[in-house]
């Protein structure tokens, strides 16, 4: 490699460069998050508050009008890292994004209770039940789906594991939800179960998936959304019975050619 950009804090160990520009940081928060918690007015309100940063950018190095933010922790006698309060490992920053990205805030919301999946479950048909499981599958997807491949492809990290582990199983609970309901109110194919039904709504739905068909092979979000309504429909649905072929005089005939 012949040059590299770079955002570093310059040590005496960094090898030769030539500085191009400032690259200023702010801090931001969305208007959910302040309603919530309030506006910190001062560099020590920090602490109270939860940050997030991207790896290897903690501590943030702040300044304020008391100072550096060594000197405000200093003088509140606490650490730093008190001060900059990382909002925890990996794992919980992750699960942070992932349900703020899904649900517009950072306190988790189990599937079953948003009220997009009970419109689903408000359908009068089979197959409008799941034509509009498959449009929460897709708006979900368009969210969330690259979070989960990239949770999925850490699960060295023993963190991120549990925290796929949990979205798995609230996946699974939805499925479930869906697969009983169908069930209970219009009936699914006779040689289909439950169990079966909700594995394989589980399975449609993953984020590998979607990946693979939108991100991997080009299918539009239409195209996928589509793709998955059909596929639920013809494996979960009794198909209809074709009507007998009609003989010359008109009537129905069974006999075999």
């Amino acid at each position: 490699m012949d040059t590299a950009a770079r955002i570093p804090v310059l040590d005496g160990r960094a090898p030769p460069v030539v500085r191009l520009a400032d690259n200023r940081r702010i801090l931001c928060a969305s208007p959910m998050y302040l309603a919530e918690h309030g506006e910190p007015e001062t560099l020590d309100d920090l602490a109270r508050h939860k940050v997030i940063a991207a790896d290897n950018q903690s501590p943030w190095r702040l300044t304020g009008p008391g100072g550096p933010i060594e000197q405000i922790a200093a003088t509140a006698a606490v650490s730093v890292q008190t001060v900059y309060n990382a909002v925890g490992n990996k794992a919980v920053i992750a699960g942070a994004v992932y349900d703020a990205t899904l649900v517009g805030h950072d306190h988790p919301v189990v599937i079953t209770e948003r009220p997009t999946f009970r419109e689903v479950l408000a359908e009068r048909s089979a197959r409008r039940c799941l034509a509009r499981y498959a449009q929460f599958g897709r708006e979900h997807a368009e969210r969330v789906a690259p979070l989960l491949v990239s949770f999925v492809a850490e699960a060295g990290n023993a963190d991120l594991r549990t925290l796929v582990e949990r979205i798995e199983q609230q996946r699974a609970e939805g499925a479930s939800a869906v697969a009983h309901h169908i069930a209970a109110r219009f009936g699914l194919s006779p040689d289909r179960t439950v169990d079966e039904a909700a594995d394989i709504l589980w399975t449609l739905t993953a984020p590998e998936t979607t990946n693979r068909l939108v991100r991997q092979r080009g299918w539009t979000w239409d195209r996928y959304e589509s793709w998955l309504a059909d596929t639920m429909c013809h494996s979960l649905l009794a198909r209809k019975r074709q009507a007998l072929p009609r003989v010359a005089n008109g009537s129905s005939s069974d006999r075999r050619v």
